[in-house]
């Protein structure tokens, strides 16, 4: 057995069944070892920024890692970018990167670089395997790492002839060390400041976020009066009628001290405190108000079920009984488009169980009010800040959930960062509808301009915010990657575009002009 193939049986072997792939020459051997080896899916992406970006939506929904297969050091730093939205995500992802040959190193051919100094800024562990004996062993070491809580990203670097010598070993992950519960102290404390009375907020991250932890949560917040809050950049949200109600931090610097300043007492829950994504002149970065105590219950990679679920009996909390309320959809609106329309038709149509992938950036800003009443669905943001999520976001979710609707939000700017997803939608026929609002601007550019006190900008900044002349026709972008496409021009338009691909087979795409 070479070392390709004990790197692959070990990742199956260890749970990891899915690899999102872009390779090339060093990686050779490591494709025939797919080839033999059937038990791995693989996808390949045509940009390794639709390859990590894929790899992150994958393990939000799966809750375990994929693999990248990615080509050098310039295949990595492709990457990088969704990696580090990944990273912020706090999602388990294992990326495997060819190297060349040991000997072939001193000559310092053309894609040559050091892929460690690359890796370790966006990876909580980096490792190159220098024998064939060693990939398997290294292989486990990066599963267990990527699945240690609250999960990091691992880069294993394997050069070339570690990967066709023979010699290799299967072996297995260990089991990840299990999350450490809170201290006692903070749990009593996080009790105490539930019971006072004072208006306190809940803000939570992670697994928090859905599934028993949210139970938790909302049994918590109805017993307490507390509120439940999540960051703007959340990774994974669920909500819907009968969930428990989160509402998100704004992202605009004056709606997020607004919406903070009733509470007195903040607590955490694997979340930071809250503050600007950015400095503006003249204007305080923190959201809370000078009044606020925070006191973090959980701090990252802490149990954050375990702690939600300690504070239960020391607030006598009783379980939320299952809900039987219906879904509060808005009525279907007529007439040209408006944002509010497209928010409200969204909110009326959307499937139950499914799952949106959001990066509509200042197009989308009512799209969570308006799907508060709709059926249980997961909601994914874009956590870094770095743009060119939502399309590989939408494909990594559809792969790890087949049997769900996913529902893809795009700006247009955003979109082209990673728009080769499309194709990857139509090539592995996933049930994805992605609507692209169609601006023409970096809008978010602009109303930063006016926050930073630069004056109004001239033609030379506008230029540089614009993305017409010539306009991107998404129809035919989509329908050349194999994307059946259509332009919507009126509410009643875009209510059947998305009905239509809410029930298609396979991945649709709406153009919608702003």
């Amino acid at each position: 057995m070479n070392g390709a193939e004990s790197l692959i049986r070990t990742l199956i072997a260890s749970g990891v069944d899915t690899c999102f792939t872009n390779p090339g020459t060093s990686e050779i051997h490591l494709v025939a070892a797919l080839d033999r080896i059937p038990k791995m899916r693989c996808v390949l992406g045509l940009f390794e920024g639709v390859v990590t970006g894929a790899a992150d939506g994958y393990a939000r929904m799966a809750e375990k890692p994929a693999c990248t297969l990615l080509h050098l050091g310039p295949g990595l730093g492709n990457g990088l970018a969704n990696l580090h939205n990944a990273r912020r995500a706090q999602v388990p992802i294992v990326n495997v990167v060819g190297q060349h040959a040991i000997s072939h190193l001193c000559h310092d051919t053309p894609l040559t670089s050091d892929i460690e100094a690359i890796a370790r800024p966006f990876c909580h562990w980096v490792r190159t395997s220098e024998a064939p004996a060693d990939i398997g062993r290294d292989a486990a070491a990066a599963i267990t790492a990527a699945r240690t809580a609250p999960g990091y990203i691992a880069t294993l670097v394997v050069p070339a002839d570690v990967a066709w010598s023979n010699g290799g070993v299967v072996a297995t992950a260990t089991p990840a060390p299990r999350s450490p519960m809170p201290s006692t102290k903070a749990i009593e404390r996080a009790a105490a400041m539930l019971r006072s009375g004072l208006p306190t907020a809940i803000l939570m991250s992670g697994n928090a976020l859905y599934g028993k932890g949210l139970a938790a949560a909302g049994s918590i917040a109805a017993a307490s009066h507390a509120t439940l809050l999540a960051p703007y950049p959340i990774a994974r949200l669920e909500r819907g009628v009968g969930i428990p109600k989160v509402a998100r931090i704004n992202y605009v610097l004056e709606q997020a001290v607004d919406q903070l300043k009733e509470f007195r007492q903040l607590i955490l829950v694997g979340s930071a405190a809250p503050v600007a994504y950015f400095a503006y002149p003249g204007k305080n970065s923190v959201l809370t108000s000078p009044d606020c105590e925070i006191h973090t219950l959980a701090r990252s990679g802490e149990d954050y079920v375990g702690a939600l679920e300690a504070l239960e009996p020391a607030l006598s909390v009783r379980r939320r009984e299952p809900s039987t309320e219906k879904p509060e959809r808005p009525s279907l609106p007529y007439g040209p488009i408006t944002l509010p329309g497209l928010a409200a038709v969204v909110g009326a149509l959307l499937p139950e169980n499914a799952i949106v992938a959001d990066e509509s950036m200042t197009s989308g800003r009512g799209m969570m009010a308006e799907t508060r009443g709709a059926p249980p669905h997961d909601w994914l943001g874009n956590t870094g800040g770095s743009i060119g999520i939502a399309l590989p976001l939408a494909v990594g979710a559809a792969v790890a959930c087949p049997s769900r609707r996913v529902l893809c939000l795009s700006a247009d700017g955003s979109g082209m960062y990673t728009l080769q997803a499309l194709w990857n939608m139509a090539r592995e026929g996933l049930n994805i509808t992605t609507v692209i609002f169609a601006n023409r601007d970096y809008a978010v550019l602009k109303r930063e301009f006016s926050y930073l006190s630069a004056g109004e900008p001239g033609p030379r900044a506008l230029d540089m915010f614009e993305i017409g002349r010539p306009d991107l026709d998404w129809v035919q972008l989509g329908k050349g990657m194999g994307v059946p496409s259509t332009r919507v021009n009126s509410l009643e338009g875009f209510a059947k575009a998305l009905r239509e691909g809410f029930e298609s087979e396979g991945p649709t795409l709406i153009e919608v002009p702003l």
